[in-house]
């Protein structure tokens, strides 16, 4: 039983490209899916392997946490032969567990880190919603219907390829602002599903996305900023490093008429008015985006009945309320700040939570994330992914942290073209 145990972690770690490291450490559940109920007893199986082989007799320190939250136990174990168990414990109400593990061998500290999930499908948001929130969003829907759009859209030779046209593209947003995003529009004759791809968090350049709009859908790229997004990577750089810019999602916290998010939400809603210009549009719309762009993608979806699917990866912006009631928040984490904690920050923050979007979305839904993401933390996306009521299907993929495996994202792609072709 060792020796097979030992064969299949050699071949984990080739499988996972561990073998970049001269020493691996590895946890195994000793469930394959990575949850257990309420109650039950976790427990782990620590291998650590030097070039492929077995190490023996070493010791491997460890702690263990609920989500996001301080370690409540920190202990070690000694390799017994090639292997040692790590008694992980349980959970009294739904959540997850995670385990990070060092190694100190040769001089060098080699460490890993495995999440498992108690009853996860049960956990509920913290985050109240308010009475209020759709009279409040349906007012900014109101204002953005009297913008006009005055679209302009810029060929860019350089990025075309020999089945896709690219563009840079702008449209009208409130406040007198204008939103930047790349277009890609199929060569070929015919009329597309499109689909808005909203960004991660941050300031940066974007490039467009040729590659699955070469497969029958326009594809919109956005930038959020309101300032075009065919800068030099410098640019960029240089207004990351601004303190208004660095910390944008701070501007007026405070004041739910004038949060930075008010006008970035509905300037990625009129995209869609943006893809009704178009000739090659054909009605359908989707919309798909990680971490913050996971948010975006959730939101734009709930206020607009326009678009028939929504792919979401790691949403940001989930259950914020979780650090207030002794469990993780989303990104970026405004209340695991004390100083944060006022009145007036919390009931603003109500009105911009994934949760209170998610609550009323209709459009099916592909959502994906991993146990081990700590910048978006499983205990916040996975109780944002159970109050959605419409039809939905996960995608789990436990050992991964911030980030989806290629096959995953393939799937995902493929899923919202499918939905959309429908």
């Amino acid at each position: 039983m060792k020796r097979t145990i030992l064969i299949l972690t050699m071949l984990l770690a080739l499988n996972l490209s561990a073998l970049a490291q001269k020493v691996q450490l590895f946890l195994i559940p000793d469930t394959p899916t990575m949850t257990y109920h309420v109650g039950e007893q976790a427990r782990m199986k620590v291998i650590a392997l030097d070039c492929g082989v077995a190490i023996y007799d070493a010791e491997v320190s460890y702690e263990v946490s609920e989500d996001l939250m301080p370690a409540h136990e920190k202990s070690s174990v000694k390799l017994k032969g090639p292997e040692a168990v790590i008694k992980v414990g349980t959970m009294k109400k739904p959540g997850f567990l995670r385990v990070r593990a060092k190694i100190e061998y040769d001089g060098q500290s080699y460490s890993t880190t495995s999440t498992v999930g108690f009853d996860p499908e049960k956990l509920e948001p913290t985050t109240p919603m308010p009475k209020d929130f759709d009279e409040f969003w349906q007012e900014g829907l109101e204002q953005l219907s009297k913008v006009k759009l005055n679209p302009t859209m810029e060929l860019l030779p350089e990025r075309c390829t020999d089945k896709v046209n690219s563009y840079l593209v702008s449209y009208g947003n409130i406040n007198n602002t204008r939103m930047y995003g790349i277009l890609t529009v199929p060569k070929a004759e015919g009329k597309y599903p499109a689909i808005v791809r909203l960004p991660g968090a941050g300031v940066h350049a974007i490039g467009g996305d040729t590659k699955n709009a070469a497969k029958g859908v326009i594809i919109l790229e956005l930038g959020i900023h309101g300032i075009p997004v065919n800068f030099d990577s410098e640019v960029y750089a240089a207004l990351n490093r601004q303190a208004s810019l660095r910390a944008y999602h701070t501007i007026n916290i405070d004041d739910r008429d004038t949060y930075y998010y008010r006008r970035v939400f509905l300037g990625c809603v009129k995209a869609i008015d943006f893809f009704e210009t178009l000739p090659q549009y054909n009605g359908k719309v989707g919309t798909l985006g990680g971490s913050q762009g996971g948010l975006l993608s959730i939101v734009v979806s709930r206020l607009d009945p326009r678009v028939k699917a929504s792919a979401i990866y790691f949403p940001a912006f989930c259950d914020q309320e979780g650090y207030i009631n002794r469990r993780a928040g989303g990104w970026p984490h405004t209340f695991k700040s004390d100083n944060n904690r006022t009145k007036q920050i919390i009931e603003t923050q109500r009105y911009y939570d994934a949760v209170n979007f998610a609550r009323g979305l209709k459009a099916p839904v592909f959502y994906a994330f991993g146990y081990n993401d700590v910048t978006c933390a499983p205990t916040t996306t996975y109780t944002t992914y159970n109050i959605i009521e419409a039809p939905k299907q996960l995608c789990v993929s436990p050992n991964t942290g911030h980030w989806l495996p290629s096959e995953h994202v393939t799937k995902m792609w493929n899923w919202i073209i499918d939905e959309l072709n429908k």
